[in-house]
């Protein structure tokens, strides 16, 4: 992982992080969270997918690190716009809400 790649994903989960910390309605916290996990799940899913593709001969050459950095930060989004459109997502989040929400207040 390059420093700008470590760099901008530590500021971004700290945005997400404070984002979420800033909410004062707990459920909201939790509805928060779990959109989150599953975003990360979706990321994690499909970063492993792509490194099951046989990239050799390809038409963009071999794989570089800015190449990798650019695919994190799109992955990152799809997972993101993924988890949060309630058509294309995975339900994780509803279900970690739905089992999480009585041991909040």
């Amino acid at each position: 992982m390059s420093y700008i790649q470590s760099n901008y994903i530590n500021n971004n989960d700290a945005q997400i992080f404070n984002n979420i910390k800033n909410s004062t309605d707990k459920k909201a916290q939790l509805k928060k969270v779990a959109n989150e996990f599953e975003s990360m799940f979706i990321t994690k899913m499909i970063g492993l997918m792509d490194k099951t593709v046989d990239r050799e001969g390809g038409i963009f050459g071999k794989e570089s690190k800015y190449q990798d950095t650019f695919k994190e930060f799109v992955f990152q989004e799809v997972g993101r716009s993924l988890a949060s459109n309630e058509r294309t997502s995975f339900g994780f989040a509803k279900q970690i809400y739905n089992q999480m929400e009585r041991y909040v207040q």
